[in-house]
């Protein structure tokens, strides 16, 4: 019975030492309220005009099929996911959308799409 009571007193202390470290790195981080993307959450019709621009250029695109990545834009700030077939066409996609006008920076979060999984 009294190693029942160390093994969960050691567990809850071990919860409260990470727990302390998650609130610290926490706070360091940036305040959410000082980022251009954080201040509304809905697209304005800027941002949906520069997602359908950005998707354009990417259909036009050399040997680059747009039809498994997604654009989203806020205040000049692309974000790129889904799936492409070819490893350099995740760069490929990335420099496209830099070209764009008003594009200000580019997240990509494309991925290696492998058949038949």
């Amino acid at each position: 019975m009294k190693a029942c009571n160390v093994i969960n007193l050691l567990v809850v202390a071990q919860c409260v030492a990470l727990a302390g470290n998650a609130y610290a790195q926490a706070s360091g981080a940036m305040p959410l309220a000082s980022s251009p993307v954080a201040s509304s959450s809905r697209a304005t019709a800027a941002d949906k005009k520069l997602a359908r621009d950005v998707r354009k250029a990417l259909s036009k695109a050399p040997n680059f099929n747009v039809s498994d990545v997604f654009v989203k834009a806020r205040g000049g700030v692309v974000t790129l996911s889904g799936s492409v077939s070819e490893g350099p066409q995740i760069e490929q996609a990335a420099e496209v959308a830099k070209g764009v006008p008003g594009v200000t920076s580019v997240s990509n979060y494309l991925t290696l799409y492998t058949k038949g999984y």
